[in-house]
């Protein structure tokens, strides 16, 4: 996956989180969970799309 596709598709998604965030009317609480969900999402397919959890997954504990 190319750098330039990773770049838009974190745009897109930051785009659509905040059009979620302000023309959609939530609870508080409810838009922080939105928000932690999206970023950990995130955060994971990132690790996955640069190789850190395929290393991960190799480690033997035990």
């Amino acid at each position: 996956m190319s750098l330039v596709t990773i770049v838009i598709t974190l745009i897109v998604v930051g785009v659509l989180l905040w059009l979620v965030n302000t023309y959609i009317p939530m609870d508080g609480k409810i838009k922080s969970i939105l928000n932690a969900v999206v970023v950990i999402a995130v955060i994971l397919w990132l690790l996955q799309v640069f190789g850190v959890l395929d290393s991960i997954r190799g480690v033997n504990v035990g």
